[in-house]
Parts: C-alpha cells; sequence; structure tokens
C-alpha cells in the first residue's frame, strides 16, 4: 500500500542535499506529500496493543515497524546539529542545519508530541549526551541541560530528548555513560552507535524493525517486541543468563538492565579488566532481544538499576 511518500525517501534527499535550507527544500516538501493515510498508518503503533504480532494485517505489521525505523533515521540526522562536536579538531559541521522548532515542526505534523518537560532524569525519556562529574560519587543523576526534545506517538517513545547532566560516578560516568556505543542508535556526532542494520547492503539494511518502548499506566515496556513470535525470538530478560554471549555474561545483572534502558553502558563494567580479552566488545554486545515488561521496567533509584 502506498500513502505517497516514506521515510526512506526523505533520508536519502537529506544525505544529499547540503544546502543550509534543507528544511525548505528536502523536508517541506516532502511532508506536504504526506497523505493523511500515512499519518493514520503510523498512529496503529500509539497504543500498546500487540500490533506487531496481528499477521493478517494489512499493510503488514513488519512494514510499519520498517516505518518507523527508517523516520527514527530521519530524526537522528535532523538532530546533529543540535549535538556536540566529536572530540577531533577540524570536525565538520553536520548539514542540514535545522533549528528546535522545525525539528518539531516535522514530527508533530506526523501526529506525534513534545515528551512531557520533567525536571527529574527518567532514562525512558532521556538520553545521556554529556556528563559533568560530581566530586561526590554518590550524587544522583540531575538534569543541566536540555539539548533536544523527545517524541511521543501516544503512548510509543519515538525518541529521548537529549540532556547533559551532573552526577557522581556510581550513578553515570563521565567517558562512558556519554561516549561508550549507544544501542539502538544509528546516528549520534559525538559517540558511536550501534543498530541492527549496520552492515547491511543499502536495500536489507532498511529491514530493521524499531525498538518499542510504551509508557503504560501499569509501567513501562521496553523492547516489547523482543519475543516477536514472527521473528522467533524467545522471552529473553536481561537479568536470566541463558542465551547471553560470554562478554554478556561478564556483566552484571544490573549492568544489563542499564543497557537496555538507557541504551548504553552508564560506568565501566565491573568485570573490566576480564572483557579486555575481547577486543570491541563494547560494540559487538547483542541486547537487541532483551526486554522488560510490565512494573519491572520502572526506573529505580538504585545506581545498578539505572
Amino acid at each position: 500500500m502506498s500513502y505517497g511518500v516514506n521515510a526512506r525517501e526523505l533520508y536519502k534527499a537529506l544525505a544529499r542535499n547540503e544546502e543550509v535550507e534543507s528544511y525548505e527544500t528536502t523536508v517541506a516538501p516532502w511532508l506536504d506529500r504526506a497523505q493523511d493515510g500515512y499519518r493514520a498508518w503510523l498512529a496503529t503503533a500509539a497504543e500498546d496493543s500487540a500490533w506487531w504480532a496481528e499477521k493478517e494485517a494489512e499493510p503488514r505489521s513488519e512494514k510499519l515497524m520498517w516505518e518507523l525505523y527508517a523516520l527514527h533515521r530521519v530524526s537522528d540526522r535532523l538532530l546533529l546539529t543540535l549535538q556536540p562536536p566529536l572530540d577531533e579538531p577540524g570536525s565538520p559541521d553536520p548539514q542540514p542545519s535545522l533549528s528546535e522548532r522545525q525539528y518539531l515542526d516535522v514530527f508533530t505534523a506526523l501526529g506525534m508530541t513534545p515528551s512531557e518537560d520533567r525536571a527529574a532524569f527518567d532514562p525512558f525519556l532521556h538520553e545521556i549526551v554529556e556528563v559533568e562529574q560530581a566530586d561526590d560519587s554518590h550524587t544522583p543523576i540531575e538534569i543541566t541541560e536540555v539539548l533536544w526534545p523527545g517524541l511521543m506517538l501516544g503512548r510509543l517513545l519515538f525518541n529521548r530528548a537529549g540532556v547533559r547532566i551532573r552526577a557522581g560516578i556510581e550513578h553515570a560516568q563521565h567517558g562512558v555513560a556519554d561516549r561508550s556505543p549507544l544501542y539502538w542508535t544509528f546516528l549520534r556526532r559525538h559517540r558511536p552507535t550501534v543498530d541492527l542494520s549496520q552492515g547491511w547492503g543499502s536495500n536489507s539494511q532498511w529491514r530493521t524493525g524499531f525498538r518499542l518502548d510504551y509508557r503504560t499506566p501499569a509501567g513501562d515496556r521496553l523492547n516489547v517486541a523482543a519475543d516477536h513470535p514472527i521473528d522467533g525470538h524467545a522471552d529473553l530478560h536481561p537479568d536470566h543468563p541463558n542465551n547471553l554471549s560470554p562478554e554478556e555474561r561478564l556483566l552484571t545483572p544490573g549492568e544489563r538492565r542499564e543497557l537496555l534502558r538507557h541504551r548504553c553502558l552508564l560506568r565501566t563494567p565491573t568485570a573490566a579488566d576480564a572483557l579486555t580479552g575481547s577486543p570491541g566488545w563494547e560494540r559487538d554486545l547483542m541486547p537487541f532481544d532483551w526486554r522488560l515488561p510490565g512494573i519491572d521496567a520502572r526506573p529505580h533509584n538504585s545506581p545498578n538499576a539505572g
């Protein structure tokens, strides 16, 4: 079924277009072609209704997961100018250059809403971009600046807000929480990223499913499609040692929960010395089938819970 536009088309147009006026020349015309049917299709994902497992739905649910993934890659590219530069002299400025207002205009036009502005740090809503290390190692995470807004599609998290934080090293470590590989993410200006599209060809990479996190009255549900019956995934939990790689087994249960909640590690792992025997282990973890259902996925106050 065709809706007149697709996010893959927009992403490729943005990658080709290095003009400062990319919003007017590339994004706005694409939005003008987006019909009501496209927005209604995206809205199918707004509720935690197990829509991803409906085999008889047309268009197929997997196509919506692919489209949400492609749309998230558009978001990644549009956010580059709101991120700190690489820690390398002479790093080029990213293109296109969009304001925060223009960024929000793109996605609110597609039925999304900015996530609520919360003073307290919440790993469901906030992505750590930079860490200011507090002198007291037990100082809890506090937000010092919001760099870009978060977005929700109904109860579905589309994108977390990027934040600068101040925290003690027991909660978030400078150089790890803000510079270690960020999973379930395609592109960041200031840190490495890992998602399941990387390493695939120009067509196959776009058959990557979007991570589905829902904030519901009963609690947060993280990566709920990880047990997708169509894909044959097992119902995995980061606390369970089954089906974990040797490197993942070296992480504590708390560190694995942090990786799922925050999409990155927050501190140097307890077993760092043992992990040095596996060069590149930071990018080779495979948490993509982990999930936390129901109330167990709510943020906790202990350092190991994230």
